[in-house]
């Protein structure tokens, strides 16, 4: 489904974030990529639907190369996958329906979004959404009025408005006490199964990629030095990776 080939990326400043990586991911998988910020799990998942340009290397998806597009492919490419962002990324003083909306621009002319007006069944959509991740009483509320673990469900049930074939999750948890993160990371592991959602989440703590991870891929300085199942990631490994020292 999702291939790279020798992907690097180095910033203007020098800065190398990727180092000639290469990988595949099958359809229907729930993938983790762990490691310490800085190890370039972002620029990774930012280089698959091209927010950030790979120096070098190749991307295909679904047998299409992603490095070669440009324009209206380009962007009808990015609709196939739905961005999950650590900080949500809503517009605060939008309600929430409209946020989730948002997904769905798309498909919808750009007149008809400026002045907010969506086709019923896109609202339909939008609002059996909210109901599915639970918010559903939640949609004519301002995004800032919500909580955390609220808002990052607003920014899931935006990308499914995308109908994605791949979910990119850019440390969804980062931001949520521990009960929350596995509520999110609960609903994500659910679209994968439910809906066959491929998705692909990075994350900084060990313990919870071993608990949620189908196929985990560690990183660390630009390169994969671990991809395999949870229990093979040995505890010199996961210490070497975690973000947080132990105390004690």
């Amino acid at each position: 489904m999702l291939r790279l080939e020798q992907v690097s990326k180095v910033y203007g400043d020098g800065t190398q974030a990727l180092r000639n990586v290469s990988l595949t991911i099958e359809a229907g998988e729930f993938v983790i990529i762990l490691g310490k910020s800085g190890a370039g799990k972002s620029t990774l998942l930012r280089c698959i639907n091209r927010l950030v340009e790979p120096t070098s290397g190749q991307i295909f998806f679904e047998e299409q190369e992603v490095t070669a597009m440009d324009g209206q492919r380009l962007r009808s490419l990015r609709q196939k996958m739905g961005m999950i962002f650590q900080n949500y990324n809503l517009v605060p003083r939008l309600s929430v329906q409209t946020n989730v909306l948002s997904g769905a621009l798309g498909r919808t002319s750009a007149l008809a979004a400026l002045v907010n007006f969506f086709a019923k069944d896109e609202i339909d959509a939008a609002h059996h959404n909210l109901e599915r991740l639970e918010i559903g009483d939640k949609a004519g509320q301002r995004a800032d009025q919500l909580s955390g673990g609220q808002q990052q469900r607003v920014g899931i049930a935006r990308a499914l408005m995308q109908h994605p074939k791949i979910i990119l999750a850019d440390e969804p948890v980062a931001s949520l006490d521990p009960a929350t993160s596995r509520t999110i990371l609960d609903i994500l592991r659910r679209i994968n199964r439910e809906d066959g959602v491929t998705v692909l989440c990075n994350l900084h703590l060990p313990e919870l990629a071993r608990e949620y991870a189908q196929r985990l891929i560690a990183m660390k300085d630009g390169e994969i030095v671990y991809d395999g199942p949870p229990e093979g990631l040995t505890p010199n490994l996961a210490d070497d990776l975690y973000e947080v020292k132990k105390s004690g």
